[in-house]
């Protein structure tokens, strides 16, 4: 059997553990079973395990109804290795999150495993992505998360306006201004700015 662990947390003042065990119980039904197995880890922290993977669209759609709390998932694994795997790479995404005081509650492994290695030195991550990002670094959200999505889908303009779900002449107005503020050209360095861009899309922003 496969294993997902999570961890369950809230930044509140005051704590609703009730949406803590709620947020527990939507993680099971996400991966499609009735009860987790939910481990009290502090005052206001749940470790919890579900069998196979969770839905991720059924998981947001549960902390829409469950205000201040936020869920880091680990990768999904077999056996006793996988549960204890899955619960680590749960740990390493929290940790991730809050050192980057990014302002997602809602962020799976797979998703941040580069970036979390990334940004193991704050620092040292602030001043990659200022070099690399330059004026791009402060630009209007949109024009960054445009650049991304469009490094994600190597380079394809069709594909990456159809996932933003805007028109490709759009795309390339926002991809345009993107280059401008870029230090250097995006052909001669994708790789670092396709880095640079995951970093900034976790990081909250100052």
């Amino acid at each position: 059997a496969t294993h997902t662990a999570a961890i369950v947390w809230t930044d509140a003042a005051d704590p609703d553990l009730g949406r803590l065990d709620r947020a527990a119980d939507a993680l099971a039904e996400a991966a499609g079973h009735t009860r987790p197995l939910s481990v009290l880890a502090g005052a206001a922290t749940r470790w919890v395990w579900v069998h196979g993977r969770p839905d991720t669209g059924h998981l947001r759609t549960a902390l829409d109804r469950l205000p201040d709390v936020r869920i880091a998932v680990g990768s999904t694994a077999p056996g006793l290795d996988g549960f204890r795997r899955s619960h680590l790479d749960a740990l390493t995404t929290q940790q991730m999150l809050t050192r980057l005081t990014s302002p997602s509650r809602l962020a799976s492994h797979h998703e941040i495993e580069l970036v979390a290695l990334l940004t193991s030195d704050p620092e040292s991550a602030d001043r990659f992505v200022t070099r690399t990002l330059g004026d791009l670094e402060t630009a209007p959200p949109e024009v960054a998360e445009t650049l991304r999505v469009f490094i994600a889908e190597q380079c394809n303009a069709t594909r990456a306006a159809a996932r933003l779900f805007t028109h490709r002449n759009t795309l390339l107005r926002r991809l345009a201004r993107a280059d401008r503020l870029l230090p250097r050209p995006l052909a001669e360095h994708p790789v670092e700015v396709g880095a640079a861009l995951e970093i900034l899309r976790w990081r909250g922003r100052p």
